[in-house]
């Protein structure tokens, strides 16, 4: 296990949860930037996951479960809401990331 990777993947999970405590009207990206913004988001954080060492379906467990449990919290958020497209696109950076960290072997 690879402490450094963990430890960033820990503090990149805590930009999103900042990024995500923002109201609505000092964010936003219009679609479908937006939807990329979380794909890249995702996959930097599977990404790191994998890299410290998470087997690839911890990895990405990991990410979802995250990303389903960030939508949750942004909808307590004035002006933000949950986004079943959000979390799709934030599973799909992660399975995104993932398959690059294997075709990489």
């Amino acid at each position: 296990m690879n402490r450094v990777f963990l430890l960033l993947a820990l503090a990149w999970a805590a930009l999103i949860f900042a990024a995500s405590s923002q109201p609505g009207s000092s964010v936003g990206l219009p679609p479908p930037w937006d939807k990329l913004a979380h794909l890249v988001t995702y996959a930097v954080l599977a990404g790191l996951l994998r890299a410290g060492g998470l087997a690839p379906v911890a990895a990405l467990a990991a990410a979802a479960l995250y990303g389903l449990s960030d939508e949750w919290h942004q909808s307590f958020v004035p002006g933000r809401d949950a986004s079943l497209g959000d979390w799709t696109a934030d599973v799909a950076g992660a399975v995104l990331a993932l398959w690059l960290f294997h075709r990489k072997k």
